[in-house]
């Protein structure tokens, strides 16, 4: 039997408005830049650079879950993809943090930032 033809109309214009917004949030706090989130630190970071972070995994979740169609897959397999990706990620910003500390106490006294 033949499978009738959906629209996803629809479904393209609410990730195209999810997407627009976290990226709008984005953008928006990289030009404004608020004291109480830049100037602090959590966890060897701003929390302004964590935000960042989140928004970027979630936008990264949700391109995968909505254009790689892994809604449709079967839920170990959903799984076996993001928690994968969501530990090498976790680890390269780890290693990114840890080193960038590491240079930015060595190169500190020799450069003029």
């Amino acid at each position: 039997m033949a499978h009738a033809h959906e629209s996803n109309t629809k479904r393209i214009w609410v990730v195209l408005v999810l997407l627009t917004v976290i990226t709008t949030v984005e953008v928006a706090f990289g030009i404004i830049k608020p004291d109480s989130l830049h100037l602090t630190s959590f966890l060897g970071t701003s929390p302004l650079n964590w935000m960042f972070i989140i928004l970027t995994l979630v936008k990264a979740y949700y391109i995968a879950w909505a254009f790689m169609h892994l809604e449709g897959e079967k839920k170990w397999f959903r799984r076996s993809i993001v928690w994968t990706a969501v530990f090498l990620i976790c680890y390269l910003i780890t290693l990114l943090l840890i080193e960038g500390g590491y240079l930015y106490e060595t190169l500190g006294p020799l450069v003029k930032w």
